[in-house]
């Protein structure tokens, strides 16, 4: 039985999937080179339901937020100043 629980544990995990800041979600697109039609395109939705979650209107739902989580958490890894984790090239940190 503990494995039929952790089995259990681990879907809700997996459908747990972790965005970052709303704020940087067009930015991290963007930083990218995609649109909103390409994004939409490679999840399955279509491009107005992007711009929902990226304005604040909706909110991304199993299975397509697992999707977008990994999209963008790759492009905050390629692009780390448009997802707020360092300062922009040139701008002034002191």
């Amino acid at each position: 039985m503990p494995q039929v629980a952790s089995e259990a544990v681990q879907s809700l995990l997996s459908r747990a999937a972790s965005l970052p800041a709303r704020e940087s979600w067009g930015r991290l697109r963007r930083a990218g080179g995609l649109t909103q039609s390409q994004v939409a395109a490679a999840i399955g939705v279509h491009r107005v339901q992007v711009a929902r979650w990226e304005s604040g209107k909706a909110e991304p739902r199993p299975p397509h937020r697992q999707d977008y989580a990994l999209l963008l958490q790759g492009l905050a890894a390629r692009h780390p100043a448009a997802a707020g984790n360092q300062p922009e090239e040139g701008a002034d940190v002191s």
